[in-house]
């Protein structure tokens, strides 16, 4: 047993699998693990993060849309969150600060090469999406061996500056959202909109889709159903919902904050079955 506190923060939060999963990956260690939702909405961020620390809180996953304002609020960021500008894992550190992670391109790359056996290697990549979600995982793409990364952004200006922050003009280009139908196709193509967790539709061109695409949506379960179904519509050979991500992302805060690694296999086939 232990005193400690974990949450999920976010708005809305109710569809949140993250209680299950800890709880799972605590039984692997005996530990029970006091996990719970926090819906707090964008103005009253700040102060309920503050007042779940201040009342034995110790780790926290945040997710939409607090990313960027989590580490705002950080005294010490890795250097994943850094480049990225957002956090979705924060620490209580034994002095009474706050640490900011990034773990979402970590967890992504683990999911595609390491679950689903995706060499990332050469591939040309377009990534859809220039918020919180796609700042977490452009750097790890390009660690991982992408070719070519392509940013769409429905506003050019966020596509822009993500480029620019990566700093890699031969690797890393932007297009116009306007563009996509006469873009050419990719065999790596990246949902990283909030569009699905919205309940909007993205419209997008099957002419994107490559002969041997991968399709992947950073989302899961219900907000990710129309993206999925488009890219099966569209002819891509592999349709992948972010729920492995998901699991993987949740297994390095875990070890984060007690200190050993889960197995996420087992928890991942729990939540699919």
């Amino acid at each position: 047993m232990t005193d400690r506190r974990y949450a999920v923060f976010g708005h809305p939060i109710g569809h949140s699998q993250s209680p299950r999963i800890h709880r799972a990956f605590g039984e692997q260690f005996g530990l029970a693990v006091d996990y719970r939702t926090i819906d707090a909405a964008p103005a009253d961020f700040p102060e309920a993060v503050r007042d779940f620390f201040a009342d034995a809180g110790h780790g926290a996953n945040v997710t939409l849309p607090h990313k960027a304002a989590a580490l705002a609020l950080a005294d010490t960021a890795s250097e994943a969150a850094h480049r990225a500008g957002t956090a979705n894992v924060l620490t209580r550190l034994d002095d009474g600060r706050l640490a900011a992670h990034n773990t979402d391109g970590a967890g992504l790359v683990r999911d595609l090469t390491e679950r689903h056996r995706v060499d990332l290697r050469g591939h040309d990549a377009l990534l859809l999406g220039a918020g919180g979600a796609a700042r977490g995982v452009a750097w790890s793409l390009l660690d991982a061996g992408v070719q070519s990364l392509t940013i769409v952004n429905r506003s050019p200006g966020p596509a822009d500056a993500l480029a620019d922050a990566i700093g890699e003009p031969e690797r890393v280009h932007t297009r116009y959202w306007s563009d996509l139908a006469d873009i050419g196709s990719y065999n790596l193509i990246l949902n990283a909109t909030s569009a699905g967790v919205l309940g909007a539709a993205l419209d997008l061109p099957g002419a994107i889709v490559g002969s041997r695409a991968l399709c992947y949506d950073l989302s899961y379960g219900a907000a990710a159903i129309g993206f999925l179904a488009w890219a099966r519509s569209a002819g891509a050979l592999f349709a992948f919902d972010g729920l492995g991500m998901l699991v993987e992302t949740a297994a390095d805060a875990f070890e984060l904050w007690h200190g050993q690694r889960p197995d996420t296999d087992p928890v991942y086939a729990m939540l699919r079955g």
